[in-house]
């Protein structure tokens, strides 16, 4: 049996696509080997290009897999291998360079060069691509939360990013085509979806008459789905309709993650980022009363060109005042061909890590403030694994709702199904609970309901 291994680089759309790959050669007769441990016939690196670090791990893991078996064929997908494959095929040893498009034809390529091994560019012009690439993952290993891919590609060029470059721009997935394969998770067993693309506020910008708030309702509609979740979706692109459906719909999950960037204007400017701190503080707010509550978690760039300190500390104020329930905190990183890397005033990296430090103390300080309002709350927590580090203890975890992990006594058949669990003590990154009782679907929908606040009048 020919054998595959995988190793993935990058954001969770990199993570899906491995897995979408996968299905491909498990078609084809391969069975999946451990990319450090066993030598395999084919190695498939899936490069990340968001910073020049994902560059230089990409160059790195392709070398490790040649080292590992000269006579593989190695081929190099996502980002990277979009943006630079003439960089990879220089590389002595790499056979199939293929970009983030046509990776339906990879098997026709792989069966050619394992009759002819004559190194192929199958990059193509991704700005020119308008059509979404349907590869379906109807499985995961991971056995509780199923990811559903259904946007690709960027329109904001803001002046840090380089992946309108390697993602081209926003494509919507057909609405049915998401429907039927949200279906196909529920009858394999998955209770939550977690809605995932390069730019996932962005579906339905290519469509007519149909946005993300149509698919969460039709979403909405399928029975057995308990929890619809986004992965990602910008402050600009909650309106009316989205903030509706966050309202009356019990399945939406009471958490939202909404890249800031900067807490500053002149900074927000500079990044061409759609929105003002005024109007970002607006829909929070404006969220927090549909669905209250609702942790909202962030992206932060520190030390992007000219960043002052008086306007980082205009910054950190922000951001405190928002009180986020979690910050993913980044030091800007130079990509070549952008904007933003020939803008003067680059700041020194010393600053930048101390600034980075500066926010996630207080990302931490603001997760533990969240965690700390639920103690003595029940919460609906569906458990994903057995405890990492203390394996056979009975301490199970996973997420609730509204986004805090919660680690608590079960045993090991709990994971997957919905259970309820009342949080006796808050942390940073984790809190402890209590198992009250397990839910069946039906009556976990009508507590739900019960639990849900009731819809308010849409403000004009």
């Amino acid at each position: 049996m020919p054998s595959v291994a995988f190793y993935t680089l990058g954001c969770k759309v990199n993570f899906y696509d491995t897995e979408a790959i996968w299905q491909l050669f498990k078609k084809e007769g391969y069975e999946q080997v451990d990319f450090e441990t066993t030598t395999a016939d084919v190695y498939l690196i899936n490069t990340c290009t968001v910073t020049n670090t994902g560059d230089k791990k990409s160059r790195q893991i392709i070398r490790r897999a040649i080292r590992r078996n000269p006579d593989a064929v190695i081929a190099v997908t996502g980002c990277y291998a979009q943006t630079s494959p003439a960089e990879i095929l220089a590389i002595e040893g790499v056979d199939l360079v293929i970009g983030t498009q046509d990776r339906d034809k990879l098997m026709n390529y792989i069966t050619d060069l394992q009759n002819e091994r004559q190194p192929v560019n199958a990059v193509r012009n991704i700005m020119k691509t308008r059509e979404f690439e349907e590869l379906d993952v109807p499985d995961f290993a991971e056995r509780t939360r199923a990811f559903l891919k259904i946007q690709e590609g960027c329109n904001n060029f803001c002046t840090f990013c380089i992946i309108p470059w390697s993602r081209g721009l926003s494509r919507s997935r057909e609405a049915e085509s998401v429907i039927n394969q949200a279906r196909q998770l529920v009858e394999s067993g998955y209770k939550e979806i977690v809605l995932t693309g390069i730019h996932t506020g962005g579906y339905g910008d290519d469509m007519e008459n149909y946005r993300l708030s149509d698919l969460l309702w039709d979403l909405d509609a399928i029975e057995g789905l308990e929890r619809i979740r986004i992965s990602s979706i910008e402050a600009s692109q909650i309106d009316d309709a989205m903030i509706d459906v966050l309202n009356r719909s019990s399945k939406m999950c009471r958490h939202l993650h909404i890249p800031l960037q900067s807490g500053d204007n002149d900074v927000l400017k500079r990044m061409r980022r759609k929105y003002t701190v005024e109007q970002f503080a607006e829909k929070i707010k404006l969220l927090h009363e549909a669905m209250p509550g609702v942790a909202i978690t962030t992206d932060v760039i520190v030390g992007f060109p000219g960043e002052t300190e008086e306007m980082f500390e205009n910054g950190y104020a922000f951001m405190e005042q928002m009180g986020f329930a979690e910050m993913h905190v980044f030091p800007y990183s130079k990509r070549t061909g952008t904007p933003a890397a020939r803008m003067e005033d680059q700041i020194d990296d010393e600053l930048k890590n101390e600034r980075v430090h500066k926010l996630i103390d207080l990302s931490e300080r603001m997760q533990l403030d969240y965690a700390k309002k639920y103690v003595g709350e029940v919460l609906d927590v569906i458990p994903e694994r057995e405890h990492k580090g203390s394996e056979g203890s009975g301490l199970i975890m996973g997420y609730s709702d509204n986004y805090i992990q919660v680690v608590f006594e079960g045993s090991e058949s709990l994971i997957g199904e919905l259970c309820r669990v009342k949080i006796t003590e808050a942390g940073v990154n984790e809190c402890r609970g209590q198992l009250v009782r397990v839910l069946d679907v039906h009556s976990a929908s009508t507590a739900r309901v019960e639990a849900a606040p009731q819809p308010q009048a849409m403000q004009a």
